[in-house]
């Protein structure tokens, strides 16, 4: 049975709108706003669309459906990958464990992590680490050719870091930007080490669960959960995308949450101290220009009105989940957009921008 993409659209945002109060001025977007609805007819979004300013919804609407067999809605409460954004949870992580004096973000690896090979671990800091700069090599993904199952397989994190990111260094740290996963196995045997705990449940004890995140969870199987978004790779046929992961991947790109969740942290480290000032800096310090790329995540500056206005900028994107934590530091404007649908990163990016009413890129 094929399934007609535009009904699918139309019959989701019906059932999945969510009321709130009279949108102030500077909230540009309704419940009938062209430019809202050309970007999703144009890309087929299915999926949440909110913005807010200083942490408070002024506009929220889903399109289509979480899950297509089920004709599930998407709503505002519905769960989905967030990818890469993952990192930005595990980063404010590990600024939490640094504030509290656990561990350094300039100290070599080798201090933080027992048993690590010591002519690396001397030369590769923790934000080499956080920014993708350490020249830890991906032996996971030729590994993962010859041994399918390891996206599945928990083998333990040390074992993961000594099989997968413990080979000789491809670039002297700090000199290239290499967006591996493995640099994000050493991470979670980082915080394990420096907590004692499991790395989800340091992450719940520093993080989610201070954050009030309690649809935030990187447990293998949320996706199959009421309440999930399923990813698709097309919608018509309606063909699923699998996504499969191993906890190790937790910290690169293993957690799942909602649009409110997502704007509860966000709102919470940027505007409302959740960490200090100088965590802060850290996460506003770009590190990789070419990449606009900071520690877990990215600084966006973009030009609106003539003037140059930074945003934090977290991405997220695995097999058909697209999603997007954007947060102006001027006016404390958020946009959260998620997606299961498979559509273009840069065309969510691009949309984020039109709403923030940025100039168009170059």
């Amino acid at each position: 049975m094929r399934i007609d993409r535009r009904a699918l659209l139309q019959g989701g945002a019906a059932m999945g709108m969510a009321a709130l109060a009279p949108l102030p001025a500077w909230a540009k977007g309704h419940a009938d706003d062209p430019k809202i609805d050309a970007f999703v007819k144009a890309n087929g979004f299915a999926g949440t669309i909110l913005r807010a300013r200083a942490g408070k919804p002024v506009y929220v609407r889903n399109f289509g459906l979480a899950n297509i067999a089920t004709k599930a809605p998407a709503t505002t409460d519905t769960v989905y990958a967030i990818a890469s954004i993952s990192k930005f949870l595990t980063t404010v992580t590990i600024l939490k464990l640094a504030e509290a004096g656990k561990l350094s973000l300039d100290a070599p690896i080798a201090t933080l992590l027992p048993g690590y090979r010591a002519d690396t671990g001397a030369k590769v800091q923790l934000a080499h680490l956080l920014s993708n700069t350490s020249g830890i090599p991906n032996d996971f993904m030729p590994a993962a050719k010859l041994e399918p199952d390891l996206v599945t397989r928990d083998i333990g994190t040390a074992e993961s870091v000594r099989r997968f990111a413990s080979g000789d260094l491809i670039f002297e740290p700090g000199s290239k930007f290499d967006y591996v996963l493995t640099n994000w196995f050493i991470v979670v045997g980082i915080v394990e080490a420096v907590t004692g705990k499991p790395f989800q449940q340091a992450m719940r004890e520093i993080t989610l669960d201070p954050l009030g995140l309690g649809h935030t969870t990187a447990v293998l199987g949320t996706e199959n959960q009421p309440g999930s978004a399923l990813s698709y790779r097309t919608v018509e046929p309606a063909v699923e995308w699998p996504n499969p992961r191993t906890p190790v991947m937790a910290a690169s790109g293993g957690y799942f949450s909602n649009a409110p969740d997502l704007l509860r942290a966000g709102h919470a480290v940027f505007d409302k101290g959740f960490i200090s000032p100088a965590s802060i800096k850290a996460l506003r310090t770009v590190r990789v220009a070419e990449q606009d790329y900071s520690l877990g995540g990215r600084m966006r500056t973009m030009t609106i009105a003539g003037t140059p206005i930074q945003a934090a900028w977290e991405t997220g994107r695995t097999a058909g989940y697209r999603t997007l934590l954007a947060h102006r530091y001027d006016t404390r404007e958020s946009i959260v957009l998620l997606n299961n649908t498979g559509i273009s990163q840069k065309a969510i990016d691009l949309f984020a921008d039109s709403l923030f009413g940025a100039e168009p890129r170059a």
